[in-house]
Order: structure tokens, then sequence, then C-alpha cells
């Protein structure tokens, strides 16, 4: 069971709306968000209706201000949960080129700079194998955020992004 709780303002002040499944379009229950509390589960965020703009990756904790999980504004208009064994295996093949082409390196860890690991911060494909992950557009972890759950990514595209540009990645463990 997951259990997040949205607040229109900081601290956890104003009018809230607690949400337990995926919502498409979270408009009608709140104007803005800027504090949340994750009681249960993990959770995608997105910046507009039907799951779609900026991603914010989140598991249990308080967010008392819409900076504490990177975003860029107060606008979170739909998400949704997810859950995997946290104690499963970890596997994701990226590729330097579309459709699993050039380079590849398989990486089974989090990894705080793809330029340092991969030689390129571009990452054109991927292939995730086992386990939830979180593709940041900055490396140590910063910028953009990419969900990216078990499946072939044949193109930046297909995981959200506008660019090629991968600057970090880390498992999605706290379940």
């Amino acid at each position: 069971m997951s259990k997040i709780i949205f607040y229109e303002d900081k601290n956890f002040q104003g009018r809230s709306f607690e949400c337990d499944t995926d919502c498409a379009d979270m408009h009608p229950h709140f104007s803005r968000c800027n504090s949340i509390r994750v009681e249960s589960g993990c959770w995608v965020l997105y910046e507009r209706p039907n799951y779609s703009g900026y991603q914010y990756v989140l598991t249990r904790g308080e967010y008392p201000d819409y900076q504490r999980w990177m975003g860029y504004n107060d606008s979170i208009r739909s998400c949704r949960t997810f859950s995997y064994t946290s104690d499963g295996p970890y596997r994701m093949r990226i590729y330097e080129r579309p459709d699993f082409q050039g380079q590849m390196m398989e990486f089974s860890d989090d990894c705080e700079s793809v330029q340092d690991r991969f030689r390129s911060r571009n990452v054109y494909s991927c292939n995730v194998l086992e386990g939830y992950w979180t593709f940041y557009e900055h490396p140590n972890y910063r910028g953009r955020q990419y969900f990216m759950r078990p499946g072939e990514y044949r193109n930046f595209s297909d995981w959200g992004a506008i660019c090629a540009i991968i600057g970090s990645f880390r498992r999605i463990t706290d379940f």
C-alpha cells in the first residue's frame, strides 16, 4: 500500500490532498504543490497531467519545499506509484548510440559521474534488465530526473528526455 500527501504551502501547510493510487490529473485537488510527505511506497511525480513533463522520483520521507525533491517549480499535475522487491538484482546497459549500437557498458550499481565511468555523457539508448533506476541530467544526482523501469529504451526520447546527456544515475532501493 502506498500513500503520499501533497500540500499547497511549504512546511506541510495549507490545503492538502492524500493519494494512494495513480492519478493522471491532480489539478482538481490542488492548485500548487510546495511540500510533500511520502508515508509509504515509491512515487514518480510529473509536472504535467497524463504523466508528462519533468519527473521526480520520491521515496518515503518528508519534503518541506519543492527544492528538496529537486523541483523546478511548484507544479505537480500527475503521479504514479510503483513497487519492487528491494533485495532483487539491478542490471542496466547503456549505449552511446540509438538502437543499442556503439559502445556499451553494463552497470549493477550507482554511478555518480557517467563521464568518468563511460567516457561520455551521451547516452542514446538503454536496456534496463532488472530493477528500477533514476537517471539525472547532471553528475552527483542533480538536475532533471528520469524514471527508468525495466524495458528497452531505443532512444533518449523513450524515457522522456529532450537530449542524450546523462550526468549520473542510481538504483531506487528504498521501498
